[in-house]
């Protein structure tokens, strides 16, 4: 409850800064110190100091997992503070509501990791949603950006429409908005509309990770919105949907799974195969992460097919490895002038720690051995092997993740062994510093997991 009633609290001052500061350096002095309070008074609240104690009638259920991915999207928000911020100046000169929007999205955030009533899913997902279209098209200079922000609205707000059907059915035929106690009335049978209303919710949440084919917005949303929003829309954002998608099916709906749980399948498999497939094709580096982030998704969902323990840890760590490898990958991207894979040639002659803490992300990502990403997609593959029963699904999530490597090597090969000029703007110590931190916590979490995971068990 912390962190809800703070990032709105905070939200609401960054608006105020807007109003009555001007000197931009105040202004993410004054983020930055926000989401350091932030995450102080979560965890603080996660070991039982609880500053707001609010009766929401059970409408919000906390536990060791929402709190841990919620300390988890408020710290990966912090370094993406650190590491982007300044960039923020350079899409416009609403600086201060850029950063209130992010803090509004941080409390929907908080809203979906706990959710208890489908009431609370809705208004956590539109309050993440609302302040997105607003960022994406924040460069209003681009038409890239206003197109991107006009598209996303209006399939989001479609989206929303069919969510809302879905829960309409399943309350008339449960009698209750709160999830545990649809999981009671609907009992180990989903009558037809009630199966219905699922389809439409897994429709709906689909198109907010992205997943296919409901993924067709993601690469012009992405690639049109300014690449500073990008970085957080294609991490935070979307692991914050994943948690929502996960904890409704496994509250709600995890007795019935066998009435929905080809069509999670069927879903993840076309999820993994668009994704590695179309981002082989990709000349632009930003467009590529676009496309990987649908592939990305692809492994998160082998979650929501297997409901088990292995794919509770790997959910979370997954969102753990995917934010921070990507928020370091959009912070060097950013830095560039060029974001094609020609335009990192050469880069590490010139920057070799960049290009070193780059090389790392990307191996993250790509799932090679002593790095984070690793270690996620071993959980993941494992949370389907003790589910059984899908073993061509394994075999798709093995093929995806051995492309994968094939696009992700692309641009470690433009840095390392091609010859160019690549070019990038002056980067700070801070900045680089920040990286490293990225850099050495996705190595640690690669060789030691259990440093995050154990606290799933707190």
């Amino acid at each position: 409850m912390n962190a809800i009633v703070l990032s709105a609290i905070w939200g609401v001052v960054m608006m105020f800064c807007g109003a009555f500061v001007q000197n931009k350096s105040i202004i993410r002095t004054t983020a930055i110190t926000g989401m350091v309070l932030l995450l102080i008074v979560h965890l603080l609240d996660f070991n039982g100091v609880h500053f707001f104690t609010i009766d929401t009638k059970n409408m919000l259920q906390f536990n060791s997992f929402s709190y841990l991915f919620t300390a988890i999207a408020i710290g990966s928000t912090l370094l993406y503070f650190l590491l982007s911020a300044k960039d923020m100046e350079n899409v416009g000169i609403e600086l201060a509501e850029y950063f209130a929007l992010i803090f509004f999205i941080t409390c929907g955030i908080a809203l979906v990791s706990s959710f208890n009533s489908l009431l609370i899913l809705f208004l956590g997902i539109e309050i993440i949603s609302i302040p997105l279209y607003i960022l994406t098209g924040s460069d209003k200079r681009n038409l890239k950006s206003n197109e991107a922000s006009l598209k996303y609205f209006l399939m989001g707000s479609f989206s929303t429409g069919i969510m809302l059907m879905g829960m309409t059915l399943i309350y008339g035929m449960s009698g209750t908005f709160y999830v545990d106690r649809i999981a009671e009335a609907l009992s180990f049978q989903l009558p037809a509309y009630a199966l219905v209303g699922l389809v439409l919710l897994i429709v709906s949440l689909s198109f907010k990770v992205s997943a296919a084919p409901f993924h067709f917005w993601t690469p012009d949303v992405y690639d049109g919105a300014p690449s500073v929003f990008t970085s957080y829309m294609a991490t935070i954002v979307k692991a914050a949907s994943f948690i929502a998608f996960y904890r409704l099916l496994r509250i709600g709906f995890a007795d019935t799974h066998y009435q929905w749980q080809l069509i999670i399948a069927i879903i993840t498999a076309l999820t993994l195969l668009i994704g590695n497939i179309t981002a082989v094709f990709q000349l632009s580096v930003k467009r590529m992460m676009s496309y990987s982030s649908i592939a990305q998704a692809g492994f998160m969902m082998l979650a929501i097919v297997s409901m088990n323990g292995f794919g509770k840890e790997g959910l979370i760590f997954y969102a753990a490895a995917y934010s921070l490898a990507t928020i370091g990958i959009f912070a060097v991207l950013i830095k560039m002038k060029d974001y094609t894979f020609e335009g990192f040639n050469g880069l590490a002659k010139k920057e070799p720690f960049i290009a070193a803490v780059t090389a790392i992300f990307t191996l993250s990502l790509a799932g090679i051995p002593a790095t984070a990403g690793f270690m996620a997609k071993f959980y993941m593959l494992m949370s389907l092997v003790y589910q059984g029963g899908y073993t061509w699904l394994i075999i798709i999530a093995i093929l995806g993740a051995v492309v994968s490597v094939y696009y992700y090597l692309r641009l470690i090969q433009a840095m390392y062994f091609k010859e160019g000029n690549a070019e990038m703007t002056p980067v700070s110590t801070g900045f680089k510093v920040t990286l490293g931190v990225l850099a050495a916590l996705i190595i640690l979490l690669g060789i030691k997991p259990q440093l995050l995971l154990n606290y799933l068990h707190f």
